[in-house]
């Protein structure tokens, strides 16, 4: 071979590595990126998470038999099985359950975002109708902007702290209005559910519209609009077909709907004539007639007052006062009323109270709302008693906006979101002696009801949180500590303190079954 051949191959072997390196390293390329979008590709295919762990539904009912009277007692004994996070089938119905404080903090912070929408029952009338559904605080599907502007309008004008305090001085004119009946019931059995509903409903209808709604006599006696209000959550707290099967829904098999409108068509009337009156002499107001002969000016603005100079109309303001109304008081009292019992239950924390009332207090004073900071025993009380008797055993339902990924399972969207904070709060994980009434445990800890601390949120947390806990945090002790500072309670004859039914009924509003009855007498300090 020549030198001009030699040096020409050579000159061909340098030129050709490039396109020796392209031929490799394409092909290479090529497969790489391939295999990622065929990785992604198969990863997109790929089955989503399982649902969370269950009991076998059947075909049709699926769970709902396994439910039974207290389905917060019953989920929490099928927890125990399946785990902090289930799914069941109502009927149609895929329910999502969180029963410990690690699924709890999941629901109601980590996805709060994507959960807060609200899984709204058949009879609540902002399903019913949907031109009100913007005045709904607890039952408004979406947190949109409307609700984040009523709730927002709600807290600056009845929740805020400084309108709480500022309201102070209705709640000792009423819970004193309260221990004047009690005095005149002494030797007598007291039903005490009812005397302090109509104690905190006249605190809220005083600072919502100026006017008692309730007299103590009537309602102790004869129970008048507690009943109302109790018929009003029972319903709402049935189990519902139409709530199993939507699709049913228009049907209205059980007339449970039917029912619903009509007590709160009922409920309505309690504040129907004071709207109107004050819609003429807000009319009047706005339109400059200045005539004091024809406009009353009635007493200082309240609630209802501000929602009609902001326009919300009366169907929109029937929707939201039902539902403060209903929730507000039917809590409250079934609260100050399990209190009560496991006071005269346990003698010991009775007689702990009364000492620190005294100390306090003393014999020549009532106790005042501005007394409440100093009364620590009093407060581990109603603590105590929240965690053994949340209002809401399972809070308000929850309902998946989209579908997500919670503690390596699927909440699949539209799906019913339920955080079980009775199981929690009796779970012997987190509480020692869980089923026992013991006040001490919150003596020395910071421990609070503000949804903070997974382990105990008896008001719930994230953006459902109840709005009327601050209210709810005044009235509660204000009462208990009225009524054991001025009385000495003791049982109707043949009874002792283990008979005392502690005994649960479920509902949006958990109650004791069996009302508790107690005979007052006045203390001779």
């Amino acid at each position: 071979m020549s030198q001009y051949s030699l040096i020409a191959l050579e000159e061909s072997t340098i030129l050709s590595l490039p396109n020796l390196l392209i031929f490799l390293v394409f092909p290479l390329l090529v497969i790489l990126l391939l295999s990622k979008r065929f990785k992604a590709l198969l990863l997109s295919n790929k089955s989503p998470p399982p649902l969370p762990p269950g009991p076998f539904a059947w075909p049709i009912v699926g769970n709902i038999f396994q439910m039974g009277s207290n389905p917060d007692q019953s989920l929490a004994r099928l927890a125990k099985t399946y785990g902090p996070l289930m799914s069941l089938k109502l009927g149609s119905t895929i329910v999502i359950v969180g029963s410990s404080p690690d699924a709890a903090m999941k629901i109601l912070k980590t996805h709060d975002c994507n959960l807060s929408a609200r899984y709204v029952p058949d009879v609540a009338p902002s399903k019913c109708e949907r031109e009100v559904q913007n005045c709904s605080i607890g039952w408004v599907e979406e947190c949109d902007d409307s609700w984040k502007y009523l709730r927002n309008f709600s807290r600056t004008e009845l929740f805020s702290g400084k309108v709480i305090n500022s309201q102070a001085r209705i709640r000792d004119e009423k819970v004193k209005q309260m221990l004047e009946f009690v005095g005149k019931m002494q030797g007598k059995a007291v039903k005490i559910r009812e005397t302090a509903f109509a104690a905190v409903l006249n605190m809220l209808s005083n600072i919502i519209v100026s006017r008692d709604f309730s007299q103590l006599e009537h309602e102790s006696l004869n129970g008048g609009i507690c009943e109302l209000m109790r018929n009003m959550t029972d319903v709402a707290s049935s189990p519902n077909i139409s709530d199993f099967y939507p699709m049913l829904a228009p049907l209205d098999l059980q007339g449970l709907q039917k029912r619903a409108k009509e007590l709160g068509k009922r409920i309505c009337k309690l504040w129907e004539e004071i709207m109107e009156e004050k819609k003429v002499n807000e009319k009047k107001r706005s339109e400059g007639d200045h005539d004091d002969d024809q406009i009353d000016s009635g007493p200082p603005q309240d609630f209802l007052d501000a929602l009609i100079e902001k326009g919300f109309s009366s169907d929109q303001i029937d929707i939201l006062l039902q539902e403060l109304f209903t929730a507000g008081t039917e809590t409250t009292s079934s609260t100050v009323e399990f209190t009560m019992a496991h006071l005269m239950r346990k003698p010991r924390c009775m007689e702990i109270l009364e000492e620190e009332l005294a100390r306090e207090i003393g014999p020549d004073h009532v106790v005042k709302e501005s007394d409440l900071t100093k009364l620590n025993y009093l407060q581990a009380c109603l603590k105590e008693v929240l965690r053994l008797h949340p209002t809401g055993p399972l809070l308000l339902p929850h309902r998946a906006n989209e579908s997500c990924t919670v503690m390596n399972y699927t909440i699949p969207k539209d799906s019913k979101v339920l955080v079980n904070v009775w199981a929690i709060g009796r779970n012997p994980s987190y509480w020692e002696d869980p089923l026992e009434f013991k006040p001490e445990r919150f003596l020395n800890s910071s421990l609070d009801f503000k949804g903070n601390v997974f382990e105990y949120i008896p008001f719930g947390s994230g953006r459902r949180i109840c709005p009327g806990m601050t209210m709810a945090a005044k009235q509660i002790p204000l009462i208990v500590a009225s009524l054991v500072h001025s009385f000495d309670w003791s049982l109707p004859q043949r009874m002792s303190p283990n008979d005392i039914d502690m005994t649960e009924k479920f509902g949006l509003a958990m109650r004791m079954k069996e009302p508790l009855l107690l005979v007052p007498k006045a203390k001779n300090f």
